[in-house]
């Protein structure tokens, strides 16, 4: 039978969002995502020219398994060999294809708790883009529907191949063939572990570098961790862990490993896009591609020749990164999630000689977190040290969860048709009158953006930005202000009036 995408995505509610097609693994029956893997790999043999291949790999949650078998099933039916790589980071898997001009797919649900999983893409050249997207959800492809049951699951469903390690052993080695052996030596560095794909790539890596690895907080339960809205459980582990045991840094990652947690010596987590502003200087990035949310330190950093500000989502800041290529010109980018998007090589001359790092132009985790720490080593500084040196501006975020995507954009709508941010929020961002501590203005929005949600700037400063989230129920708010403490009381603040649109 002929099935169209379009149809399987409104019929199961799996859909794409900003890093893929996810739902709750009850709807990611077999049926739909071989349908997506289908529709993949039509559509790349008709938009990219590459081998009749494709190479898979997941992360741990429990529905990977299931799921990757689905997509073996799916490029069996359509002639082509499928390469397993197993469970791998998401950048480790992208890089292969990269590097073998292949397509790939990872399974995966990235932070999102494990009753969700997802599916994410890569053309042989990279992360698909928007346009890649409409590309496959036009497709239309014909299979047996015997091969599935009436719950969608298929009735005989194929082993796994045998694991092909190259993938693994390539992302192992990128980082001490570009930095060295020696790079992070003397420093101790304990890595969170928990339930991430890339829990032992992490701590094999780090000991390349030179380091001195303290693992710890291992789970065989996938554990939610969302490098955005970190968990009070985290900062209370981190805190504990590093009052416990001497370490320079603590590392982790989400589930899929393509998003980083960086915290100081006393346990502290960085936010991304202050983790995201570290690397690319230590780097020696020129040009950066960065959604609208993440903090403006950036600017006034005046560390970048060229800024671009994007939509919230990798394939926005690809977008980004291409529109800032020139030659000989460094470009990155980075999401508030911390993952860092490297689109230029990165050439740099070392005392036994010039080291070239290749470009891979999708979210990666252990980029960002070693070159903050070899920062660290070579200026003989702590992490702290080097957050000091940046502008006073302070972000946080966090979000209501199991908030219906369509009501949270229909509550922009209204905000934004009836003018209602002043009269919300106006009075939480209010500038302090300079005649009486005890009274304030009412605030006013300044400058308002909505290339992504709703992004009002105050005259006091102070920036509030509501936005639906891209791949799961929930409602999000970003809040920016000089003080740590501020940020947090008007974080809180924004959440209640937030809590009061559920009814």
């Amino acid at each position: 039978m002929s099935v169209a995408m379009q149809d399987v995505m409104k019929q199961s509610g799996v859909a794409f969002g900003t890093s893929g097609a996810r739902g709750l693994v009850s709807a990611m029956t077999d049926r739909v995502c071989y349908v997506y893997a289908r529709s993949f790999i039509k559509y790349c043999e008709a938009s990219y020219k590459c081998e009749r291949t494709i190479a898979i790999a997941g992360d741990l949650r429990p529905s990977t398994e299931r799921i990757l078998k689905s997509l073996v099933q799916a490029g069996a039916d359509a002639n082509w060999k499928v390469i397993y790589c197993g469970r791998i980071p998401s950048p480790a898997i992208a890089m292969y294809g990269i590097d073998k001009h292949l397509p790939t797919i990872m399974v995966t649900g990235s932070h999102i708790p494990a009753d969700r999983n997802g599916i994410k893409f890569n053309h042989p050249n990279g992360e698909i883009t928007k346009a890649d997207e409409q590309g496959i959800v036009s497709q239309s492809v014909d299979f047996d529907e015997a091969l599935f049951g009436a719950d969608g699951m298929l009735k005989n469903a194929p082993e796994l191949p045998a694991v092909e390690a190259e993938a693994e052993e390539n992302y192992c080695k990128r980082y001490p063939d570009f930095f060295g052996s020696d790079a992070l030596h003397g420093l101790t560095i304990g890595v969170y572990q928990h339930s991430a794909v890339g829990r032992d790539i992490v701590v094999k890596v780090l000991e390349s570098l030179g380091a001195t690895v303290k693992p710890f907080a291992r789970s065989e339960t996938f554990i939610p961790v969302d490098t955005e809205a970190i968990r009070k459980e985290d900062e209370e582990l981190a805190r504990e862990f590093t009052h416990k045991d001497y370490v320079d840094a603590v590392f982790s990652t989400d589930g899929d490993s393509d998003r980083p947690l960086l915290a100081d010596d006393v346990g502290m987590w960085l936010r991304g896009d202050v983790l995201g502003i570290l690397a690319a200087q230590s780097l020696g990035i020129k040009r950066i591609a960065t959604p609208v949310s993440c903090n403006t330190s950036l600017e006034k950093s005046g560390s970048f020749e060229k800024i671009c500000r994007t939509r919230i989502g990798s394939p926005y800041v690809i977008a980004g990164m291409e529109s800032l290529v020139e030659n000989g010109v460094t470009v990155a980018g980075y999401e508030a999630n911390g993952g860092f998007l490297l689109e230029t090589d990165l050439t740099r001359t070392f005392a036994d000689g010039t080291r070239t790092l290749k470009a891979l132009p999708t979210r990666d985790a252990l980029l960002p977190m070693i070159a903050v720490m070899v920062m660290v080593r070579e200026e003989r500084m702590c992490v702290v040290d080097l957050l000091r040196k940046l502008p006073k501006r302070f972000t946080v975020s966090d979000r209501l969860k199991e908030f219906p995507t369509e009501k949270s954009k229909a509550k922009l709508a209204e905000i934004r048709e009836k003018n209602l941010g002043e009269k919300l929020f106006g009075a939480l961002a209010a500038k302090p009158s300079k005649f009486a501590k005890d009274k304030t203005f009412q605030g006013k929005i300044v400058s308002l953006n909505e290339v992504d949600g709703y992004r009002m700037e105050f005259d006091s400063g102070d920036i509030i930005h509501l936005r639906p989230s891209g791949n799961a129920p929930e409602f999000r708010c970003y809040v920016e202000t000089e003080g740590k403490e501020r940020s947090a009381e008007l974080l809180a603040e924004c959440l209640k009036i937030m809590e009061g649109w559920r009814v």
